[in-house]
């Protein structure tokens, strides 16, 4: 088991969005190391971190699972989507999505500056200057510790 911090814009999809859905194809991911993470290692029942960037505050707001491994992103193939891309095609398919399902969400955003202030999530991706990675691999560790920070309990 790999454990994941996925980033959304809460204006875009929030964990709200996810609670009230139950899951989502995670589409859209146009960066090829995220885009490896996803086609690559993710796996069913992967815990994730969902993030919220771009907010007031940016931090982490609750816990998916990885519902469904990667697939081609269909959003790469329609010509009226943001997130369209001539060059893949379905036969050969240069974009995957993955699904991720709704856990829990923690009482508050947990914020970045909390993150990077705990000596425990040292070497943290997220925490570090300039990441702007959208599906990042997380420790089982900073996982644990992030979810007992937003008042989650992670072994359940």
């Amino acid at each position: 088991m790999k454990y994941w911090l996925m980033k959304s814009e809460p204006s875009v999809y929030s964990i709200d969005d996810l609670k009230r859905d139950g899951k989502t194809a995670w589409e859209g991911v146009r960066n090829y190391q995220a885009r490896n993470f996803m086609r690559d290692e993710m796996k069913v029942g992967d815990p994730v971190i969902f993030y919220h960037s771009n907010a007031k505050p940016s931090g982490a707001a609750g816990v998916g699972k990885i519902a469904k491994e990667a697939y081609p992103d269909s959003s790469a193939f329609d010509k009226s989507s943001h997130y369209y891309d001539e060059r893949s095609t379905r036969e050969k398919p240069l974009w995957f999505m993955v699904d991720v399902a709704y856990v829990a969400s923690f009482a508050e955003v947990l914020p970045l500056a909390a993150i990077k202030a705990d000596t425990e999530l040292d070497g943290i991706m997220v925490a570090r200057t300039g990441s702007r990675l959208s599906v990042q691999p997380l420790s089982k560790a900073h996982f644990e510790r992030i979810c007992k920070l937003g008042g989650i309990d992670s072994t359940n």
